[in-house]
């Protein structure tokens, strides 16, 4: 409620509520009051409202005790005492629930209602406070002593505050649309600055507490700026309030003018036969005569053209049926890049872009082999299976540029909605076609390098399988009658080289999995990184630094040190943020002028990336019997696994130690039952596995270690340690067993030679089996190493025993 908001329009209230404030015509002015009042007084309660000097009021008076007490004054002498309430909520107050400071008035007129209740019309006199309450039945009545306001000493400051409550009222009154103008001359004529101050303060849209703090003030100066500070929180509200509507105003005047100006455009059209829907149609057809497609789509557009052509514009309907026809024209139906058939050219820029990956560039080589002697062939499903960081996506990428086709790339990680790879049903609000359609829109070719990254992170909930839509999408025999569901129409997805690429395989759907060419992509071996850090990655982070060649070269030898201790990964993302900071340290230098060229060698390496991080397991000469060297394959590379036996006076038992896996006991329990079936031939007692408990740890035990491949290792150390025979020195092994004595072959076989030559290993021991992929690994890395391959135990003794 505003300022005056209560003067010019009556309100109604409960009980003894406000109807609204009047001035007094007769007097203004407490001063020149001479009535004489007695010190005893019926004493009248009021609910929600503050009775001030000078003030005219009508109230409603429903309580039993207010209409006696009403009655009683009117009857007597028409004076009675009015205070407010503590708390509007109490029903039958008492002393203490009203305030000590109210106001004497005069009961001008008295009316009673047919319904029981009274209203009288009070007008405010003077100020008193309770000094006793002398009763409360059958009304309440005390002894009262009246107040008066003290002057203020500088008169010329309040006159000077009076005139800024006056300009303070005028500017509410104009911004009160409520209030008329003609109430800034009534304020002007009113003489006595008490009964200004009073009348405002009756009229201020504040809480009760606050005008009775306002009424008990006896200092006039103090009164005065009280008043002053409500009315300034008042404007300010005013103010505020007339933005907002001034704003939401002119925001409808401009939705209303553009409304306007919007039909006017459209009568102007129509007289001069440019009708806009019709220009947008006539486009349409026009585009359709130019785009290359199937006679079936063609059909399908003018049959929607149609529909098109018969619709108001102005309906909902409109507008997604020309998103749809928009759709048609801009998919590539018929419309394919042309292949780069240079097969030279072709791995001269796989082999630029990626080192390594030989069975990935040479797939690609044979399908562009086919593609160019018999002109169409069925675009191959490769799946890259490999650890993060190998460069999988990257290919595909690198493909595309050697193929001279367009790339697109759909992550796949987190998928859950399968209308994300078939699209929604056009009759949905918001309806769009699948992302599979959606990106061969955006590629503008029918035939690009496709890469579904992250294939075995596809989700599965209430809302579908995408694996399960992934099938079709994936089928060379399926896909080139592809439907999604917004186009509903069959699109040739045949010409699409999908590349997928995912870590594992296990969480790959096996329906999925049988679509697919999977190649398996390993981890880069130390000699692989060395050749990419030199090859890309320097060069690249050299670039992005702002150096020049001139600025920093590192050494080969500072390479590997930076691989083998500062990183332990498959891939190379991390040897890439280590010579990222070997660059920021050079670029500070030669940026400070320090230096003006630098060679980083190994010892350098300290310096720029802190102590090192990692430490292989190197191997040492002359091993106690009953401790044998594995090979073993992690996610970040080979590694050498040392395998311990110790024999205690005891009973047989054997205990097993290191964070060991099932797999991996099994294989000792295979491994020592081969050794006491076999005992007399291996020149063992029999007694001994009676008579000693066996020990066997795998150190690093914080580690979990799992799988067959330590199997021949385990069963070497036991056999040493029962004869007390060590092995060859720098020999190691790698193979599973079975109960009788056969050798088999086990995978990782790349990544554990190579680490086997990194901790300086000479003999490696494996099944017959594995020599095909010993040939696979580049001559050059493997330099030196003498290999001794087997089919039974009793050859892996015979090659590992010292005699």
């Amino acid at each position: 409620m505003g300022l005056f908001d209560d003067f010019f329009g009556v309100q109604s209230f409960e009980d003894e509520g406000e109807f609204m404030p009047l001035i007094s015509i007769e007097e203004e002015d407490e001063k020149t009051i001479q009535e004489v009042y007695s010190d005893i007084l019926p004493i009248l309660a009021l609910k929600n409202t503050v009775l001030f000097p000078g003030i005219v009021i009508p109230i409603t008076v429903g309580r039993d005790k207010s209409i006696k007490a009403i009655n009683k004054a009117y009857d007597k002498d028409r004076i009675i005492g009015v205070v407010s309430q503590r708390d509007s909520k109490i029903e039958s107050p008492g002393p203490v629930d009203l305030y000590q400071i109210g106001t004497i008035a005069r009961i001008i007129k008295l009316i009673r209602m047919p319904d029981g209740t009274t209203t009288a019309i009070l007008q405010g006199r003077k100020r008193f406070r309770i000094q006793n309450i002398l009763k409360e039945d059958p009304y309440m009545e005390g002894v009262v002593s009246i107040l008066s306001y003290e002057e203020s000493s500088k008169k010329l400051e309040f006159e000077a505050l009076v005139a800024s409550i006056i300009d303070k009222a005028r500017q509410i009154i104009e911004l009160s649309p409520n209030i008329p103008s003609e109430a800034i001359v009534m304020l002007r004529n009113i003489s006595s600055h008490s009964f200004l101050l009073n009348f405002i303060a009756s009229n201020l849209g504040i809480k009760v507490h606050q005008k009775q703090k306002l009424l008990e003030i006896n200092n006039l100066e103090e009164k005065a700026k009280l008043v002053y500070q409500q009315m300034d929180g008042e404007l300010q509200l005013l103010e505020l309030r007339d933005q907002i509507e001034s704003k939401v105003r002119t925001d409808i005047e401009k939705q209303q003018r553009d409304y306007f100006l919007s039909q006017q455009l459209k009568t102007i059209q129509e007289e001069l036969g440019q009708n806009p829907q019709e220009e947008d149609i006539r486009t349409l057809g026009e585009r359709a005569k130019k785009k290359k497609w199937s006679k079936a789509v063609g059909e399908t557009f003018e049959k929607e053209l149609g529909k098109l052509k018969r619709m108001n514009p102005q309906v909902a309907e409109y507008s997604i049926q020309m998103n749809y026809l928009d759709l048609l024209l801009e998919l590539p139906w018929e419309d394919f890049t042309k292949d780069n058939f240079d097969l030279n050219l072709v791995k001269k820029v796989l082999d630029k872009d990626h080192y390594g990956l030989e069975k990935v560039k040479e797939r690609i080589l044979e399908h562009l082999a086919v593609l160019k002697l018999k002109g169409d062939m069925k675009a191959p499903i490769l799946c890259l299976v490999g650890p993060p960081g190998v460069g999988k996506t990257s290919l595909g990428k690198s493909i595309a540029n050697a193929l001279r086709r367009k790339f697109v790339r759909m992550s796949l990680g987190g998928l859950h909605d399968e209308s994300e790879i078939r699209g929604h049903r056009k009759t949905y609000i918001g309806a769009m076609p699948g992302r599979i359609v959606q990106s061969l829109k955006k590629a503008g070719a029918g035939n690009p390098v496709f890469i579904l990254d992250e294939i075995d992170k596809v989700g599965k909930d209430f809302r579908g399988d995408p694996s399960s839509a992934l099938l079709e999408v994936l089928d060379p025999e399926q896909n080139s009658t592809f439907y999604d569901n917004y186009l509903e129409l069959e699109y040739d997805l045949s010409k699409v080289m999908f590349v997928a690429t995912a870590n594992s395989l296990s969480s790959i759907q096996p329906a999925l999995l049988d679509r697919m060419e999977i190649i398996e992509i390993s981890g880069y071996s130390t000699e692989e990184k060395v050749e990419i850090a030199k090859r890309h990655l320097i060069p690249q982070q050299r670039v992005e630094h702002g150096l020049k060649p001139s600025h920093v070269k590192i050494g080969v030898k500072a390479i590997r040190q930076t691989i083998e201790e500062y990183t332990r990964e498959s891939g190379v993302r991390s040897l890439n943020r280590r010579i990222a900071g070997i660059m920021r340290g050079v670029a500070k230098k030669v940026a400070m002028d320090e230096v003006s060229s630098i060679t980083v060698g190994p010892e350098d390496l300290k310096e720029y990336l802190g102590p090192s991080r990692f430490s292989n397991d190197v191997y040492q000469k002359g091993l106690v019997p009953g401790v044998a060297v594995g090979l073993a394959w992690t996610q970040v590379g080979g590694d050498i696994l040392f395998i311990e036996v110790s024999l205690n006076k005891g009973k047989g038992a054997l205990a097993m130690t290191g964070s060991l896996g099932e797999v991996m006991k099994e294989s000792a329990t295979t491994a020592l039952s081969y050794i006491k079936a076999h005992s007399e031939e291996l020149g063992i007692d029999p007694e001994l596995f009676q008579q000693r408990d066996i020990h066997l740890h795998v150190p690093q035990g914080a580690i979990p270690k799992d799988g067959p491949s330590a199997g021949i290792t385990i069963l070497t150390a036991l056999t040493s340690a029962f004869t007390g025979k060590p092995l060859k020195p720098y020999l190691a092994m790698t193979g599973e067993i079975t109960l009788r004595g056969k050798v088999l072959p086990v995978g990782g076989i790349k990544e554990k030679i190579l680490a086997a030559k990194r901790a300086g290993l000479k003999r490696i021991i494996l099944c017959k089996e594995n020599e095909k992929h010993v040939e696979e690994i580049q001559a050059s890395y493997i330099e030196g190493m003498e290999f001794h391959y087997v089919t039974e135990m009793g050859e892996v003794l015979k090659a590992a025993l010292d005699s």
